[in-house]
């Protein structure tokens, strides 16, 4: 027996890791070492003899987290796991078990929700935007993994959509779904209501499952939708084997169906479940984990977090958390630019920077002011990089190169490839898509220069094919903008929260204690993504906005040891200039 998945480990951790039976919840704070506890759980079932790979079952959210937890588990001499996301897992069983039940192939998955729900509002006679459109389709994605019907979800939310009534909605909805049974198609939310309506309706598929899988993990467990739980249920049987993970602190999707309730009851609602607290965070400077600690003070299921010790020596503190207010959105990006334009002068690496914020249209003023500065930034949530058509280009003509013996090191041929592709040694002007296109092929040229020794140019192209599958993207050398629903799971040594005001964190639309306190936890995402300098900015705007009741709540306690100063009259938290930052070491790293 090997001892490789208990390396490592901290106590906490370790109660995680060696609790191998019976039901039990990790609650597992930001940057605890959450994937390393999931993957070194399953390893140790697996190398007890707890646990055969094929009967384990790894459920995620996303391809990418799938991906990763794959990779884990292989470098931990795992395989043959079922690590996939519950689409994932759903569709495939639909696709094998279908032709049994039903006597045909599965039906087809529907591409594009709302080009069909186009088609039939064109057949009711009417011609809702293309805006509309998408919140219909939001709205029958909510329907559905709430298990409501059409009549349910006309109670449940009356007010209608856009300029469509409440009614008009419920008919198009009825349309969409005639319109897709006579397509003969399923959209994804249907692929989990068919998967559990096959498992409930057919004995022989519903033992089949359980025979397969008897062990069971959820990453992210606070996202899990009622029809997620519900297929999850169908998916166990009996089996009392099951690990759920997640914080309810950072439950972000309640708007898209998820129920933190499930995470918060599991020990009342499954007997003798075990609960493993994680609260040593090795991402985050002290500083930083005091004020996420006091935004979340009180709410249902939030941990204490603390910083783990440096370990190999002393650690330099970091730069307290700042709080600066502008006058306006436009100096408010120009003072952030300003502050990354110092960090990366003083030496900080453009890849351990992120400016994060509410909503993709404060990115704007943004991208113009460090183009401004010389400073690349890539967006979130654009094309992914093995997506870009630099990059698939660059990836046909190093596969092509890769089947002709070469006369140079494979590090050579990439670069004479990509520099045919435009690569040069100095990068065009920040801003343009000439850039973007640059630091992409620089990306590349740099997986190339870090390959291990020996690599060939045929198993470099085999890589980065396994990246693309995976979604393992490089970093680029350029400064991070994400939404903070988009930052979720990332983290970076240097973070700036902009726009922390009323009415765009929390945002206008926010009204009810539900919400707002959504709101609260993106908040503290965004906090969270932080290893070693935090800063956040708020501007008054033409609307003279009002400092975020969040700083409010956070208090002076945590935030003046930045030299945050409260204004007059509005209770604001000011700092004294905008470009109060340095570079500093960093905090303990994640593990």
């Amino acid at each position: 027996m090997s001892d490789r998945a208990l390396e490592g480990l901290d106590d906490r951790q370790l109660e995680a890791v060696t609790t191998l039976r019976g039901p039990v919840a990790v609650l597992a704070g930001a940057g605890t070492g959450k994937t390393r506890v999931i993957t070194h759980r399953i390893a140790h079932g697996v190398d007890t003899g707890a646990y055969s790979p094929g009967r384990v079952m790894a459920v995620t959210f996303t391809a990418k987290a799938a991906g990763e937890m794959r990779g884990r588990l292989r470098a931990l001499g795992v395989e043959g796991v079922a690590a996939r996301t519950f689409h994932a897992a759903a569709l495939a069983q639909l696709n094998y078990f279908w032709p049994t039940v039903a006597g045909d192939s599965a039906p087809a998955i529907v591409d594009n929700k709302v080009r069909l729900l186009a088609h039939a509002a064109d057949g009711m006679g009417i011609e809702p935007d293309t805006a509309t459109l998408r919140d219909v389709a939001s709205e029958i994605e909510w329907r559905k993994v709430t298990m409501r019907s059409i009549e349910q979800y006309a109670a449940a939310r009356p007010n209608g959509v856009g300029r469509l009534d409440v009614s008009r909605v419920a008919d198009l909805q009825r349309a969409y779904e005639k319109l897709k049974d006579q397509r003969r198609q399923l959209d994804f939310e249907d692929v989990l209501l068919a998967c559990a309506g096959m498992l409930e309706a057919e004995p022989h598929v519903a033992a089949s499952v359980h025979e397969q899988y008897r062990h069971f993990t959820v990453d992210e467990f606070q996202d899990v939708s009622p029809l997620q739980h519900r297929l999850l249920e169908l998916w166990r049987g009996d089996r009392r084997d099951i690990c759920v993970v997640g914080d309810a602190s950072q439950t972000i999707y309640s708007f898209a169906g998820a129920d933190a309730r499930f995470l918060l009851e599991f020990a009342s609602t499954h007997e003798d479940a075990r609960v493993v607290r994680l609260e040593t965070n090795y991402r985050s400077d002290a500083a930083i984990l005091a004020v996420a600690n006091e935004l979340m003070r009180g709410r249902p299921g939030a941990l204490e977090l603390t910083a783990a010790g440096g370990g190999d020596g002393a650690v330099v503190p970091a730069d307290p958390p700042i709080v600066t207010a502008y006058e306006d959105d436009v100096a408010e990006a120009r003072g952030v630019a300003g502050g990354v334009a110092a960090r990366i002068a003083a030496g900080v690496d453009p890849r351990t920077i992120a400016i994060l914020y509410r909503a993709h249209a404060q990115s704007a003023e943004l991208v113009r002011a460090l183009a401004d500065q010389g400073i690349a930034a890539t967006v979130l949530g654009g094309k992914r990089f093995f997506d870009l058509p630099e990059v698939r280009q660059a990836l046909m003509e190093l596969r092509a190169a890769s089947v002709a013996p070469i006369e140079t090191g494979f590090v050579d041929t990439v670069r004479d490839i990509l520099r045919s592709r435009g690569l040069t040694d100095e990068p065009p002007q920040a801003g343009g898509a000439l850039r973007d296109a640059w630091e992409a092929r620089a990306a590349l040229l740099r997986l190339a220069e870090e390959a291990p020794e020996g690599t060939t140019l045929r198993g470099f192209t085999d890589e980065l094919q396994a990246r693309a599958r995976a979604q393992h993207e490089p970093a680029m050398r350029t400064v991070t903008l994400a939404t903070l629903h988009a930052a979720k799971g990332l983290e970076w040594d240097h973070v700036h929260l902009l726009g922390v005001a009323e009415g765009l964190l929390p945002i206008s639309y926010a009204t009810t204690f539900e919400q707002v306190d959504e709101e609260r936890r993106l908040a503290y995402v965004g906090i969270t993504r932080a290893g070693r300098v935090l800063s956040l900015s708020w501007s008054r705007g033409l609307r003279d906005r009002q400092p975020s009741r969040f700083l409010r709540e956070i208090g002076t306690g945590t935030l003046r040891a930045g030299g945050a100063r409260a204004s007059s009259g509005a209770g604001s938290l000011r700092a004294g200039s905008a470009n109060a930052t340095g570079g500093a070491a960093g905090s303990a790293r994640p593990r």
